[in-house]
């Protein structure tokens, strides 16, 4: 990912919701430098405040969150409409079977944690491409 000038009004909204600060913020900063307009929690109770507040396009979460994971959050976002339409799962877990619960929790992508930029950056385009 190549670093652009700080987010426009026009730039699409990132909701990374991560309990781990460090990981959050670090997440945060790349994604900022990227143009995107970004907001961060550490817990899906949090997550699913901003979303019921606004409409997002993209929202990053974690599946190990304390409180309520990452695939209840997941099914929640989806139950409130298309207030964010593009979920992206992070979890330390990547075999088929984990792919395929985060798809039925309503996930859209499954990415490995640590977070490899330029998978990020690959799912990021696309959604972007998609994206009328």
């Amino acid at each position: 990912m190549s670093p652009h000038p700080a987010p426009d009004v026009g730039a699409p909204s990132i909701l990374i919701v991560e309990d781990h600060e460090d990981a959050r913020e670090a997440l945060r900063a790349l994604l900022e430098l990227e143009g995107y307009r970004v907001d961060a929690v550490g817990s899906g109770p949090s997550a699913l405040a901003v979303v019921r507040d606004r409409q997002l396009d993209i929202a990053l979460i974690d599946i190990g969150l304390p409180e309520v994971d990452g695939y209840e959050v997941a099914r929640r976002m989806r139950a409130l409409g298309r207030r964010c339409p593009y979920l992206i799962a992070l979890t330390g877990y990547g075999q088929p079977d984990d792919v395929k619960q985060a798809r039925d929790a309503g996930f859209d992508a499954h990415l490995l944690k640590p977070i490899d930029p330029d998978a990020l950056a690959h799912v990021l385009s696309a959604i972007r491409r998609a994206t009328p």
